[in-house]
């Protein structure tokens, strides 16, 4: 098989235009609900990552009006169509799995739906690195896998030609790897998809005040 990261990274060049178009409004429902949660719990003027921010649209943007905002993609065009529609933001084209950032740099770390396309064996490390980033007590949500999988699609989203990747474990592996990188998670949910069997699970936690990175 290819190098998984670079069948991500290929996917979302071909398909940014038909994963969101950027005019969708910040109130999508699979991500609202958590963005709303994190300005009730972040102090004003937070500093926020937004790993796997695609085009910007609908996280980012929320984000933004949160506090600054670094959102990161694997996507070249992506990342392109990022710095047009959020200004406000800025924007690094980089794997998040090799990612770096000083100890206790963020307040909060988003990921909606992306850290599933690392592959597995990488997904703990990162963990471990997130909070690091974050300050003692930051916040972090991820939709992550709620049933193990990994595999492949081909012309995803009606797009010809365009694969994609994904690579997950089940929501007990997860809550396992949270607590190992030092999070205490504070809710949890599982997310029904229709034409999914597995559907996805939403962690919402925060970094414990002792954890180490």
């Amino acid at each position: 098989m290819t190098d998984p990261k670079q069948i991500v990274r290929d996917g979302y060049d071909k398909v940014s235009l038909a994963y969101r178009s950027g005019n969708e409004a910040d109130d999508d429902p699979v991500y609202a609900r958590w963005t709303a949660r994190l300005a009730n719990d972040l102090a004003p003027s937070a500093r926020l990552l937004d790993l796997g921010c695609g085009c910007g649209i609908p996280t980012t943007r929320a984000l933004a009006a949160l506090g600054s905002v670094v959102g990161v993609d694997i996507s070249p065009v992506q990342i392109e169509r990022a710095r047009s529609l959020v200004p406000a933001a800025e924007f690094l084209c980089e794997d998040m799995s090799t990612l770096r950032f000083p100890q206790g740099s963020f307040d909060a770390v988003v990921s909606f739906y992306a850290i599933i396309h690392v592959p597995l064996e990488e997904q703990p490390d990162l963990f471990k690195r997130i909070a690091s980033w974050l300050k003692p007590g930051g916040l972090f949500v991820a939709t992550l896998g709620s049933g193990a999988w990994t595999g492949t699609e081909q012309d995803w989203l009606g797009v010809e030609g365009a694969e994609m990747y994904w690579s997950h474990a089940d929501s007990k592996t997860y809550k396992a790897w949270l607590a190992e990188a030092g999070m205490e998670l504070l809710t949890d949910e599982h997310i029904a998809e229709a034409g999914s069997p597995l559907g996805h699970h939403v962690f919402y936690a925060k970094r414990k005040p002792d954890s180490l990175e």
